[in-house]
Protein backbone atom coordinates (compact mmCIF):
# COMPACT_ATOMS: atom_id res chain seq x y z
CA UNK A 1 0.00 0.00 0.00
CA UNK A 2 2.84 2.32 0.66
CA UNK A 3 4.97 1.72 -1.52
CA UNK A 4 2.05 2.05 -4.10
CA UNK A 5 0.68 5.62 -2.84
CA UNK A 6 5.05 6.77 -2.61
CA UNK A 7 5.23 5.72 -6.11
CA UNK A 8 2.27 8.07 -6.99
CA UNK A 9 3.79 10.91 -5.25
CA UNK A 10 7.52 10.43 -6.94
CA UNK A 11 6.60 10.80 -10.17
CA UNK A 12 4.07 13.69 -10.13
CA UNK A 13 6.96 16.10 -10.89
CA UNK A 14 9.28 14.20 -12.12
CA UNK A 15 7.00 13.41 -15.19
CA UNK A 16 7.14 16.82 -16.66
CA UNK A 17 9.99 17.23 -19.52
CA UNK A 18 11.88 20.72 -19.75
CA UNK A 19 11.74 22.37 -23.19
CA UNK A 20 14.68 24.21 -24.35
CA UNK A 21 13.56 28.13 -25.24
CA UNK A 22 15.92 30.66 -25.49
CA UNK A 23 13.09 33.70 -26.05
CA UNK A 24 11.03 35.03 -23.26
CA UNK A 25 12.64 34.03 -20.92
CA UNK A 26 11.99 36.33 -18.24
CA UNK A 27 14.53 38.84 -16.01
CA UNK A 28 15.85 37.77 -12.90
CA UNK A 29 13.70 39.45 -10.25
CA UNK A 30 15.77 40.46 -6.52
CA UNK A 31 14.63 38.20 -4.34
CA UNK A 32 15.14 38.40 -0.70
CA UNK A 33 17.84 36.23 0.71
CA UNK A 34 16.30 33.42 3.16
CA UNK A 35 16.67 33.70 6.58
CA UNK A 36 17.30 30.98 8.92
CA UNK A 37 14.01 29.57 10.24
CA UNK A 38 13.65 28.56 14.22
CA UNK A 39 12.71 24.98 14.64
CA UNK A 40 9.27 23.68 14.67
CA UNK A 41 9.58 20.33 15.92
CA UNK A 42 10.05 19.09 12.72
CA UNK A 43 13.01 16.62 13.23
CA UNK A 44 11.61 15.00 16.41
CA UNK A 45 8.27 14.88 14.40
CA UNK A 46 9.72 12.73 11.43
CA UNK A 47 12.48 10.74 13.91
CA UNK A 48 9.26 9.16 15.50
CA UNK A 49 7.52 9.10 12.04
CA UNK A 50 9.79 6.93 10.80
CA UNK A 51 10.29 4.76 13.58
CA UNK A 52 6.86 3.52 13.71
CA UNK A 53 6.70 3.23 9.67
CA UNK A 54 9.91 2.40 8.38
CA UNK A 55 8.57 2.00 4.96
CA UNK A 56 7.40 5.54 4.74
CA UNK A 57 9.45 7.49 1.62
CA UNK A 58 12.95 8.84 3.29
CA UNK A 59 13.13 11.14 0.57
CA UNK A 60 9.39 12.89 1.62
CA UNK A 61 10.86 12.53 5.46
CA UNK A 62 13.34 14.73 4.51
CA UNK A 63 11.42 17.04 2.62
CA UNK A 64 9.69 17.83 5.66
CA UNK A 65 12.51 18.52 7.52
CA UNK A 66 13.73 20.73 5.56
CA UNK A 67 10.96 23.13 4.68
CA UNK A 68 8.28 22.50 7.49
CA UNK A 69 9.44 25.52 9.12
CA UNK A 70 9.06 27.47 5.96
CA UNK A 71 5.29 26.19 5.54
CA UNK A 72 4.66 27.40 9.09
CA UNK A 73 5.85 30.73 8.60
CA UNK A 74 3.41 30.77 5.55
CA UNK A 75 0.64 29.62 7.62
CA UNK A 76 1.29 32.76 9.95
CA UNK A 77 1.62 34.83 7.66
CA UNK A 78 -1.78 34.05 5.18
CA UNK A 79 -3.66 31.40 6.89
CA UNK A 80 -2.90 28.48 4.57
CA UNK A 81 -2.27 25.26 6.85
CA UNK A 82 0.77 24.62 7.33
CA UNK A 83 -0.15 20.97 5.89
CA UNK A 84 -1.84 21.75 2.89
CA UNK A 85 1.36 23.56 2.07
CA UNK A 86 4.03 21.02 3.01
CA UNK A 87 1.50 18.09 0.84
CA UNK A 88 1.48 20.20 -2.08
CA UNK A 89 5.14 20.93 -2.35
CA UNK A 90 5.63 17.27 -1.86
CA UNK A 91 3.20 16.11 -4.49
CA UNK A 92 3.84 18.67 -7.31
CA UNK A 93 7.63 19.24 -6.63
CA UNK A 94 8.29 15.14 -6.65
CA UNK A 95 9.27 15.52 -2.85
CA UNK A 96 11.58 18.62 -3.98
CA UNK A 97 13.65 16.11 -6.64
CA UNK A 98 11.20 16.48 -9.51
CA UNK A 99 12.74 18.09 -12.63
CA UNK A 100 10.64 21.75 -12.20
CA UNK A 101 11.95 21.85 -8.94
CA UNK A 102 15.73 20.95 -10.05
CA UNK A 103 15.39 23.33 -12.47
CA UNK A 104 13.59 26.60 -11.36
CA UNK A 105 12.51 25.90 -7.89
CA UNK A 106 9.27 26.01 -8.18
CA UNK A 107 7.69 23.70 -5.74
CA UNK A 108 4.18 24.15 -6.38
CA UNK A 109 4.02 23.64 -10.40
CA UNK A 110 2.74 27.55 -10.32
CA UNK A 111 2.74 28.95 -14.18
CA UNK A 112 3.61 31.94 -15.47
CA UNK A 113 -0.05 33.76 -15.71
CA UNK A 114 -0.72 37.28 -17.19
CA UNK A 115 1.65 39.72 -14.80
CA UNK A 116 4.53 37.57 -14.49
CA UNK A 117 8.01 38.73 -15.43
CA UNK A 118 10.28 37.02 -14.01
CA UNK A 119 12.47 34.44 -15.01
CA UNK A 120 10.54 30.90 -16.77
CA UNK A 121 10.92 27.47 -17.77
CA UNK A 122 8.97 25.40 -20.08
CA UNK A 123 8.01 21.91 -19.26
CA UNK A 124 5.14 19.56 -21.20
CA UNK A 125 1.59 19.40 -18.76
CA UNK A 126 -1.51 19.56 -19.42
CA UNK A 127 -0.25 21.01 -23.04
CA UNK A 128 2.79 20.99 -25.21
CA UNK A 129 5.78 23.52 -23.85
CA UNK A 130 3.77 25.37 -21.33
CA UNK A 131 5.59 28.29 -19.22
CA UNK A 132 6.21 28.08 -15.29
CA UNK A 133 7.77 30.46 -12.91
CA UNK A 134 11.43 30.30 -11.72
CA UNK A 135 12.83 31.13 -8.46
CA UNK A 136 16.35 32.02 -7.27
CA UNK A 137 15.25 30.24 -3.97
CA UNK A 138 12.66 27.19 -3.10
CA UNK A 139 11.42 30.04 0.09
CA UNK A 140 10.34 32.58 -2.27
CA UNK A 141 8.31 29.79 -4.20
CA UNK A 142 6.83 29.10 -1.14
CA UNK A 143 5.97 32.77 -0.66
CA UNK A 144 4.64 33.22 -4.06
CA UNK A 145 2.46 29.94 -3.31
CA UNK A 146 0.70 32.12 -0.59
CA UNK A 147 0.06 35.07 -2.59
CA UNK A 148 -1.05 32.93 -5.65
CA UNK A 149 -3.54 31.75 -3.92
CA UNK A 150 -4.37 34.84 -1.19
CA UNK A 151 -4.80 37.09 -4.00
CA UNK A 152 -6.84 35.59 -6.44
CA UNK A 153 -10.71 35.66 -6.13
CA UNK A 154 -11.50 32.17 -6.92
CA UNK A 155 -9.99 30.72 -4.00
CA UNK A 156 -11.22 33.57 -1.66
CA UNK A 157 -13.54 31.06 0.10
CA UNK A 158 -10.34 29.00 1.23
CA UNK A 159 -9.77 31.30 4.00
CA UNK A 160 -13.32 30.91 5.45
CA UNK A 161 -12.14 27.27 6.46
CA UNK A 162 -9.97 26.77 9.93
CA UNK A 163 -6.61 26.42 9.31
CA UNK A 164 -6.83 22.99 11.10
CA UNK A 165 -9.34 21.54 8.83
CA UNK A 166 -6.80 20.37 5.74
CA UNK A 167 -9.94 18.17 4.40
CA UNK A 168 -11.67 20.87 3.28
CA UNK A 169 -8.92 23.05 2.11
CA UNK A 170 -7.67 19.75 -0.16
CA UNK A 171 -11.01 19.27 -1.58
CA UNK A 172 -11.28 23.30 -1.72
CA UNK A 173 -8.27 23.56 -4.07
CA UNK A 174 -9.62 21.33 -6.65
CA UNK A 175 -13.20 23.15 -6.71
CA UNK A 176 -11.42 26.39 -6.90
CA UNK A 177 -9.62 24.98 -10.16
CA UNK A 178 -5.52 24.54 -8.59
CA UNK A 179 -5.51 20.91 -10.50
CA UNK A 180 -7.07 18.96 -12.78
CA UNK A 181 -6.46 16.00 -11.41
CA UNK A 182 -9.68 14.12 -10.18
CA UNK A 183 -7.90 12.63 -7.35
CA UNK A 184 -5.97 15.47 -6.15
CA UNK A 185 -7.86 16.40 -2.87
CA UNK A 186 -7.00 12.63 -1.80
CA UNK A 187 -3.56 12.72 -2.42
CA UNK A 188 -3.36 15.83 -0.46
CA UNK A 189 -5.20 13.97 2.19
CA UNK A 190 -2.97 10.66 1.96
CA UNK A 191 0.18 12.44 2.03
CA UNK A 192 -0.84 14.39 5.13
CA UNK A 193 -2.27 11.25 7.16
CA UNK A 194 0.50 8.81 5.94
CA UNK A 195 2.94 11.57 6.97
CA UNK A 196 0.88 13.53 10.50
CA UNK A 197 1.25 16.78 8.19
CA UNK A 198 -1.72 18.24 10.82
CA UNK A 199 0.77 18.53 13.49
CA UNK A 200 2.17 21.27 12.16
CA UNK A 201 -1.38 22.95 11.55
CA UNK A 202 -1.79 22.95 15.49
CA UNK A 203 -1.18 26.86 16.29
CA UNK A 204 -1.67 26.33 20.25
CA UNK A 205 1.14 23.41 20.57
CA UNK A 206 4.70 24.15 21.85
CA UNK A 207 6.46 23.66 18.43
CA UNK A 208 4.87 26.46 16.66
CA UNK A 209 5.56 29.08 19.51
CA UNK A 210 8.81 30.08 18.65
CA UNK A 211 7.63 31.21 14.95
CA UNK A 212 4.20 32.65 15.84
CA UNK A 213 4.85 36.23 17.26
CA UNK A 214 7.81 36.99 14.54
CA UNK A 215 5.26 36.58 11.71
CA UNK A 216 2.54 38.74 11.79
CA UNK A 217 0.35 41.54 10.98
CA UNK A 218 1.68 41.28 6.88
CA UNK A 219 -2.11 41.60 5.68
CA UNK A 220 -5.09 42.89 5.85
CA UNK A 221 -8.20 40.50 6.08
CA UNK A 222 -11.02 43.14 3.62
CA UNK A 223 -14.51 42.92 5.31
CA UNK A 224 -17.71 43.91 3.97
CA UNK A 225 -18.15 47.71 3.53
CA UNK A 226 -14.22 47.98 3.26
CA UNK A 227 -13.04 49.74 -0.02
CA UNK A 228 -9.62 50.78 -1.30
CA UNK A 229 -10.09 54.25 0.18
CA UNK A 230 -11.34 53.23 3.88
CA UNK A 231 -8.47 50.41 3.99
CA UNK A 232 -5.79 52.70 3.50
CA UNK A 233 -7.40 55.70 5.49
CA UNK A 234 -7.20 52.84 8.32
CA UNK A 235 -3.77 51.92 7.82
CA UNK A 236 -2.33 55.33 7.13
CA UNK A 237 -1.16 54.63 3.43
CA UNK A 238 -2.90 55.63 0.27
CA UNK A 239 -4.50 53.43 -1.84
CA UNK A 240 -1.75 53.69 -4.87
CA UNK A 241 0.59 51.66 -2.42
CA UNK A 242 -2.13 49.49 -1.46
CA UNK A 243 -2.36 48.34 -5.71
CA UNK A 244 1.42 48.40 -6.19
CA UNK A 245 2.12 46.24 -3.75
CA UNK A 246 -0.59 43.94 -4.58
CA UNK A 247 -0.31 44.37 -8.21
CA UNK A 248 -3.93 45.31 -8.45
CA UNK A 249 -5.58 46.83 -11.84
CA UNK A 250 -8.13 48.55 -10.59
CA UNK A 251 -9.91 48.85 -7.35
CA UNK A 252 -12.00 45.85 -7.10
CA UNK A 253 -12.01 43.87 -3.78
CA UNK A 254 -13.88 41.38 -1.87
CA UNK A 255 -14.54 39.97 0.89
CA UNK A 256 -11.92 37.96 3.25
CA UNK A 257 -9.05 39.04 0.38
CA UNK A 258 -5.74 39.01 1.80
CA UNK A 259 -4.17 42.63 1.22
CA UNK A 260 -0.47 42.16 1.84
CA UNK A 261 0.91 45.40 4.08
CA UNK A 262 4.02 46.97 3.75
Amino acid sequence: MYCICLLIFASCGSKKRVLSKKKNSGVVLNEPKPKNLPSVNEKEITRDLASKNPNLSNKTIAYIRKYAPIAVKEMYDYKIPASITLAQGILESGGGTGTLASKSNNHFGIKCHTGWLGERVYHDDDEKGECFRKYQYVETSYKDHSEFLSKRKRYAFLFNYSTEDYKKWAKGLKKAGYATDKQYPNKLIRIIEMYKLYEFDKPTSKKNKAIEPTYTNNYYIVKKGDTLYSIAKKLQTSVKRIKEVNQLNNNTISINQRLIIK
